[in-house]
């Protein structure tokens, strides 16, 4: 027989359209009705889509407890549900119609009807659905107005001020997306309220079928429910590393911005960072282990695979104390590198002038694509590349980690690098420079207290979990999202603009090299691998010419060790005629000082035909001895001296004259202090006379000394003690010797700014130095 008569779904209107109203005997069918009501919203609409507030004061929240998952939510940044104590509904109705307030005030602004409206026309919705359940509280006699309500309620339970916020929220929550689902507890009378009422066992009557019997659906069973909470809950599986990828590599234009996802928003889509006129810089805080390492990981994927090294320019440093950033150079571990990549310092915790070199090249680049500019009347990087197709224009990023230690103490380094960011932040952005500073906190960095402008360009705010002072001071967000997510806010951290990001772990080392490999076969082996800066390793002492430079009939020059540079150059030191063109190496560290003098040493003979030019070492400490042996085996025709005969070898080169050159090597001279002063005999000169004629007049006869003096106290004895003239010494290499002892070396007043670190020297060289440079002595394997 065939069902001429076939059932038909009975449908109500809830969102964006109407609030519901259900009454009947038994208050568990009606339960039983909400939450098929509640589990077929959640289900029609994206994750995180409908938030929920459920007030259950008769069972405690027990009537809808399967969906208590929903109030530990945390891959939506937020709790879908919350349950509301029997003293909570006041706060909850004022919450709810803030939102309302809110929302009619900075989403709608007079523009949009309703907040559907304006997803509509934004292609996008800007707010959650937000649904209020209320179920009266029965054995209170709540329902039906029975009595028993508690004093000063009516008799619903609600007290005058609960239901002027409610009867206020119906009138207007439509329009907001705010919905109120109600058992037992009228709703003032609208076209936008259904009512529901049960009649009879699971048969009903709406508002909307009138006189028509509507057959409920049977409750849906509480496992199903609480299944599906949890899963919602739990989210949609993480983006991985590979979903930030684009489908073709290298693809993407900078010429008007940089845009890369990072992660996935509260719907699933994914969530672009833009770096171009605006924003043109980024800010990034959270605490230690927030996950700012994990962000930046995402956002150099994302951006390295949409743009070639000809679009992009990456500086990345990181002033904590690890090693984040190395993967991205090439190691003998992994052989490859981040095209993209220019520069990688890694544990410069305690090389702040390293910050100050990358702040330093960034403002030389900025001044070149400035005049470039100029010259092709151009005002933006798009424009400078249209005018200029043949020019090399990529988009910069330079992203410092950490960087409120660059700024952390009050001397010329904080000075300057706050200058520089203030210059860079203010000009770079129509140059193409973009910085990307990620601190712990902001709000301790003395330097830029009294900068908000400075500050107030980097309009790109990313907090991440219990960021402080990175949004704006109302903007809560970060304090509410859990871990793995973070928030980003394009508008300098105001509130309407905050998007919620869940970030996928790009850490993993084995898909990040296979990711790197694609990059690094793409560039070709023609691609110039980046600078590796490493403040624990010493550099390695660099390769020679094998034939002697032309310049050194001008002076031959020698190598000291590198500079804190961003090129790596090296520290140099011209041996002229002039007068003073001698070295002297002061401080007590053994290794440092014969790493300095073996360097010299090396570039000094290789500029030399073999038996064009002299050397003689004179080592007077036991544990420079075996360093200096081996540099003598390496200086053609070097002469062996001790404390037995350093007088005659001293005798002998105070003597000499000519044009060939001469050059000494003396370590520790001040441990032959005793033997120097001696005297001889009537009218004889003593070896620190023997000394000191060496310094005042070799020079000009190409009579050179580099020495090494153990305290500058000990220099000054052996050059004539207190008020002795240290003309003589024009360059000079200090290591464990604090500013103070070097006023009469340095020409600061004072002396320099200074304090021993290890592995670190500060070199100064009266005929080229301002101020005093910091040096790295050079591993040199002899």
């Amino acid at each position: 027989m065939i069902d001429h008569n076939p059932p038909l779904p009975a449908l109500v209107p809830l969102l964006d359209a109407a609030h519901i109203a259900l009454d009947g005997p038994d208050p568990a069918t009606l339960d039983g009705v909400i939450a098929g009501l509640l589990l077929r919203v959640l289900g029609s609409v994206p994750a995180g889509g409908v938030r929920l507030w459920i007030y259950d004061p008769g069972r405690l929240g027990g009537a809808l407890a399967a969906f208590a998952p929903l109030a530990t939510a945390a891959a939506h940044g937020a709790e879908l549900a919350t349950f509301v104590g029997p003293g909570g509904l006041g706060a909850t109705l004022d919450d709810l119609a803030t939102h309302i307030q809110r929302i009619n005030e900075t989403v709608l602004a007079g523009e949009h009807p309703s907040v559907a409206a304006a997803a509509t026309a934004a292609g996008r919705r800007p707010e959650p659905w937000r649904i209020l359940v209320l179920l009266a509280d029965e054995a209170g006699g709540g329902a039906r107005g029975t009595g028993g309500a508690a004093p000063g309620t009516d008799g619903y339970g609600l007290t005058a001020a609960q239901r002027a916020q409610l009867d206020r929220i119906t009138r207007t929550g439509v329009a907001a997306g705010v919905h109120v689902i109600a058992r037992g507890i009228p709703l003032e009378p609208r076209p936008d309220v259904q009512t529901v009422t049960v009649v009879d066992g699971w048969a009903a009557r709406t508002g909307l079928t009138g006189e028509l019997t509507v057959l409920l659906d049977p409750p849906p069973p509480a496992e199903l429910v609480t299944g599906f909470a949890k899963e919602l809950a739990a989210g949609p599986p993480p983006a991985t590393l590979e979903n930030l990828l684009p489908e073709e590599l290298w693809t993407e234009s900078s010429a008007v911005r940089l845009s890369a996802p990072i992660g996935e928003g509260t719907e699933g889509e994914l969530v672009d960072l833009v770096l171009g006129d605006d924003p043109p810089h980024a800010l990034i805080g959270g605490p230690s282990g927030s996950g700012k390492t994990n962000l930046l990981y995402c956002w150099l994927a994302g951006l390295a695979g949409r743009y070639s090294p000809d679009e992009l320019e990456l500086h990345l440093l990181d002033f904590k104390e690890g090693v984040s950033f190395a993967r991205f150079a090439p190691s003998s571990r992994d052989p490859s590198w981040l095209p993209q990549v220019r520069l990688v310092g890694i544990n410069v915790n305690t090389d702040r002038e390293f910050g100050l070199a990358l702040l330093r090249h960034l403002g030389s680049e900025l001044k070149r694509r400035a005049a470039a500019a100029k010259r092709h009347d151009a005002t933006k990087l798009a424009e400078l590349r249209a005018e200029d197709p043949g020019g090399h224009w990529p988009r910069i990023v330079a992203v410092i980690d950490e960087f409120q230690v660059l700024l952390g103490t009050r001397d010329a380094v904080t000075s300057e690098s706050v200058a520089l960011l203030e210059d860079l932040a203010r000009r770079g952005r129509s140059q193409g420079i973009h910085l990307v500073l990620a601190s712990q906190d902001v709000s301790g960095i003395e330097a830029l207290w009294g900068r908000s402008a400075l500050v107030a360009q980097f309009t790109l705010r990313i907090a991440l979990p219990k960021a402080r002072r990175i949004l704006a001071e109302t903007n809560l967000a970060a304090e509410l999202i859990p871990r793995h997510h973070a928030v980003v806010n394009a508008d300098s951290g105001a509130a309407p603009a905050n998007r919620i990001v869940k970030l996928p772990d790009a850490g993993d080392r084995a898909r990040w090299q296979d990711f790197q490999t694609r990059l690094w076969t793409l560039a070709g082996v023609d691609a110039t691998p980046p600078r590796l800066f490493d403040g624990e390793v010493a550099p390695i002492f660099p390769l020679l010419p094998t034939t002697p430079p032309d310049f050194v009939k001008d002076g031959a020059v020698a190598l000291l060790g590198e500079t804190i540079d961003v090129a790596g150059r090296p520290a140099t030191l011209r041996l002229t005629r002039s007068p003073g063109r001698n070295l002297a190496v002061l401080g007590t560290r053994t290794a440092d000082a014969c790493a300095v003098l073996s360097a010299a040493g090396l570039t000094l003979a290789r500029q030399h035909e073999p038996g064009s030019a002299d050397f003689a070492i004179a080592c007077l400490d036991p544990d420079a001895e075996p360093a200096a042996k081996a540099l003598a085996l390496e200086l053609p025709g070097c002469a062996w001296h001790t404390e037995a005969d350093i007088l005659p070898l001293l005798a002998e080169y105070a003597r000499l004259d000519g044009d060939r050159p001469r050059y000494l090597f003396a370590f520790a001279l001040d441990a032959a202090a005793a033997v120097l002063a001696a005297k001889p005999g009537p009218g004889q000169p003593t070896g620190h006379d023997l000394l000191r004629t060496i310094l005042h007049r070799g020079p000009e006869r190409r009579t050179h000394t580099l020495g090494w003096w153990r305290s500058v106290p000990r220099l000054r004895d052996d050059l004539g003690g207190i008020g002795a003239r240290l003309d003589a010494i024009g360059a000079w290499v200090a290591l464990d010797v604090h500013g103070q002892e070097l006023t009469a070396l340095s020409p600061q007043p004072g002396g320099p700014a200074w304090y021993p670190r290890p592995q670190r020297g500060l070199y100064f060289d009266r005929a080229t130095h301002r101020a005093p440079e910091i040096l790295i002595p050079y591993e040199v394997a002899l």
